[in-house]
């Protein structure tokens, strides 16, 4: 009975999993609340997440504004560029909605196909830009990379964020616990997906692939690598059956 309520057992483990997903979510509404800072505030969200599945965080509030700070230019030009395109995409679907206008079939093959290929890649693009430094177009398309050759893991990365809203909508009662892990909760849950994908991607020290240079950003935590080309790209026909 001692062991079960021992502070190292994994009850207490749980729990503090838990009190530090509350934690973070509660930090990720209060940074969206401006709404232009949501990609900082999700690029730090999953900064500590993976940094939790890897059981490597320390202090969540100081690891989420480091990385919130460290990201903020690139994850608020990708934010903005994502409501561009969500914003362009959902004008298209009302037009086709409530036009009067008979749009051929392959029109709105086409725009599933890119409203699809858009939320691939958005379930990759801020954890990428959290844990890879990379250019605002390679950290796009690496996104989009993994979230094809890892499809499985993304459609169920997708089921995720959708589940606190299903909760909503089937039962309110159920608001306290989407307000305090509706956020954190997924996020975790997705970072346990794409851990062991991100892991094939972090060059221990200084190597070649290809023709294409990788090198290691050590920054006081040392966390964070960084790559002079794509090298995610290179490395698509090597890992897809593996991955």
């Amino acid at each position: 009975m001692g062991r079960f309520f021992n502070m190292d057992s994994p009850l207490f483990s749980f729990l503090n999993k838990v009190a530090d997903l509350i934690i973070l979510n509660l930090l990720t509404l209060i940074c969206c609340i401006p709404i232009f800072t949501v990609g900082a505030a999700m690029t730090g969200l999953n900064y500590v997440c993976l940094k939790m599945v890897r059981n490597e965080e320390g202090y969540i509030a100081r690891g989420f504004f480091k990385s919130f700070k460290q990201n903020f230019k690139q994850a608020t030009i990708i934010w903005l560029i994502i409501l561009l395109v969500v914003g362009v995409l959902a004008g298209d679907v009302f037009i086709m909605r409530y036009s009067n206008v008979a749009f051929p079939t392959w029109i709105k093959m086409a725009l599933l196909a890119v409203g699809l290929i858009v939320i691939v890649a958005l379930m990759h693009v801020f954890p990428v830009l959290a844990r890879f430094d990379n250019t605002i177009k390679n950290t796009f398309r690496n996104s989009l990379y993994m979230g094809i050759l890892t499809l499985p893991k993304t459609i169920l990365m997708i089921v995720f964020w959708i589940l606190p809203i299903v909760i909503m909508m089937l039962s309110f009662q159920a608001f306290p616990f989407v307000f305090l892990l509706g956020i954190s909760g997924p996020a975790f849950l997705c970072a346990l997906l794409y851990n062991k994908t991100f892991k094939r991607f972090e060059p221990e020290q200084e190597e070649v692939v290809g023709d294409y240079e990788w090198t290691v950003a050590v920054d006081e935590e040392g966390e964070k690598e960084k790559g002079t080309k794509d090298v995610i790209e290179t490395e698509v026909q090597e890992h897809t059956e593996e991955i």
